[in-house]
């Protein structure tokens, strides 16, 4: 977070968590009708989500319509560039009707949603990164327990060390966001529970009023293919031109699977192990001469491995 490629943003969701049928609903406005093409196409994809039909179309407010912009390109289902949009291959893969997951009813999609939010995947070629406190929260957090008044002070902390201009106000709704998606509150109403959508993957708990845990150890819905998926992605942006990968780097780097899953070093060890299977030995465990590493016979595609995750 401290690169200078790492532009960080604390705002954008107006301040509604992530919800499940969201992602499915952005890729149907963006992709819009197969015979839509041409010049009325890109100017209508464009302006897809300011336009007024964009409300009638998602069956949301105005508010969440900006929100469920928000949460599209923060999770890289859509790609912003040079004003346009577009699904992105992780957004074309999974959302789509006919798509490996389109009601993201299957749990590798909420863990690599997760991963799209506090992983380390592709910062330099990220142009902002619109969920910096997921970030900071999966990456940065040491200790098993914080608070929330923690957490705000050390984020006031860094945005002013890289020159943010933030409010207080601003910063502490992005905070309570970001919880909220994985800790249902304390009212038990329906809305609670339809803006959970990380919040079955049990890594943040409540210890009190104002005091919560991340819970590192094995995740037995964390399959072996979204394992993968988001192992390769830390590894393009990582160490591109490495054919190994240490153990230590998996477990604990910034960005890195291990820590972003929060996973235990037994449990990363297993599931490092259960590669060569999955990947039928392009991808091998290696435990000599005490250096325990990853050895890439024969890289896979991201493609590949997204559609292992479903397997």
């Amino acid at each position: 977070m401290y690169a200078e490629t790492f532009r960080p943003l604390f705002s954008g969701h107006e301040t509604f968590a992530l919800r499940q049928l969201w992602l499915k609903k952005a890729v149907e406005l963006v992709s819009g009708s197969p015979a839509d093409t041409g010049t009325h196409r890109k100017e209508r994809v464009k302006n897809v989500f300011a336009n007024d039909s964009a409300i009638v179309r998602l069956g949301v407010g105005k508010n969440m319509v900006a929100s469920i912009r928000h949460w599209s390109t923060a999770c890289d289902v859509i790609n912003e560039g040079d004003g346009q949009l577009a699904l992105s291959p992780f957004g074309t893969a999974v959302f789509p009707q006919g798509g490996l997951d389109p009601y993201s009813e299957h749990a590798s999609t909420l863990w690599l949603v997760h991963w799209k939010l506090a992983g380390g995947w592709e910062i330099p070629k990220r142009r902002t990164h619109r969920s910096a406190t997921w970030y900071w929260v999966f990456n940065y957090i040491h200790e098993q327990s914080f608070s929330s008044r923690g957490l705000l002070k050390a984020l006031g902390e860094y945005a002013d060390a890289r020159g943010v201009s933030i409010s207080p106000a601003t910063l502490k709704r992005d905070v309570e966001v970001c919880l909220r998606c994985y800790v249902s509150r304390p009212e038990s109403s329906f809305d609670d529970f339809a803006d959970s959508m990380l919040g079955e993957l049990g890594l943040i708990t409540t210890q009190g009023r104002d005091e919560y845990a991340l819970y590192r150890g094995p995740k037995p819905t964390l399959t072996d293919g979204a394992f993968l998926y988001a192992l390769l992605e830390f590894w393009q942006s990582y160490a591109p031109q490495q054919s190994t990968l240490s153990f230590e780097t998996i477990a604990y780097e910034i960005g890195s699977p291990g820590r972003v899953f929060k996973l235990d070093e037994d449990s990363v060890a297993a599931r490092l192990i259960a590669l060569e299977t999955l990947t039928k030995a392009r991808y091998q465990w290696s435990d000599s001469a005490g250096l325990r590493q990853v050895v890439c016979t024969k890289a896979l595609e991201l493609g590949e491995a997204l559609e292992l995750a479903y397997v």
